[in-house]
């Protein structure tokens, strides 16, 4: 039996996963960070993307708008600000929200808030990265 970590990702809504994992992969502030059983502790603030969770060689994709993790050496925690299970994306809502942030940032007459659109893009190229990266999965 191959050794395991005890995986939670939680959002403001809801509990979206917990379960055991032989290695989580996820995008961290300073790079995507690779966890395996007895890592050391650790804890960092996360980017939006795609957290990816395998065990008994399935891979579980939970895509998450940014957030903290933490890790310890029998579990693993990430607290997003939102998190959606793969197979709950929707590639049209994400494309749509790509769509205006990159208007709004053209739009140099606008009154708007920069950093919030900029924020906005990023979360939608981040989800419709996961999006591909479930479809290539399957």
């Amino acid at each position: 039996m191959a050794k395991t970590i005890h995986v939670d990702v939680v959002s403001a809504e809801e509990h979206v996963y917990t379960g055991q994992a032989e290695f989580v992969a996820l995008p961290g502030d300073q790079g995507e960070l690779g966890i395996l059983p007895g890592h050391t502790p650790l804890i960092t603030k996360i980017r939006p993307g795609a957290v990816r969770i395998q065990n008994d060689g399935k891979e579980e994709l939970i895509f998450v708008a940014g957030g903290i993790l933490e890790v310890q050496p029998r579990a693993v925690t990430v607290l997003a600000d939102t998190a959606i299970r793969g197979k709950d994306l929707d590639e049209a809502r994400a494309e749509e929200a790509r769509r205006k942030a990159e208007e709004a940032l053209a739009n140099r007459a606008a009154n708007i808030d920069y950093a919030r659109a900029q924020a906005e893009l990023l979360e939608a190229i981040a989800q419709l990265s996961a999006i591909r990266k479930l479809r290539g999965k399957r």
